[in-house]
């Protein structure tokens, strides 16, 4: 009988939040841009608007919560 080693879990909210460009960096949506957007100036929304890349520092951690992310199905 063969041993298998246990599938590691993706952690779905962390999937929902954070995906990877084609060269391999990691990115997230920016912060404030949910709700009460009639409030914040244009300038505001502006600013929060596209997507940031997370720096290296956090790619250990990032890791752990998606170790499938960047493979193709």
């Amino acid at each position: 009988m063969r041993q298998t080693v246990p599938k590691m879990k993706t952690h779905k909210a962390a999937a929902k939040r954070i995906g990877i460009t084609g060269s391999g960096k990691v990115i997230r949506v920016n912060a404030w841009r949910g709700h009460h957007l009639e409030i914040k100036s244009s300038r505001r929304t502006r600013r929060y608007a596209g997507k940031t890349v997370i720096g290296k520092q956090h790619a250990k951690q990032v890791r752990r919560l998606l170790p499938y992310l960047g493979e193709h199905k």
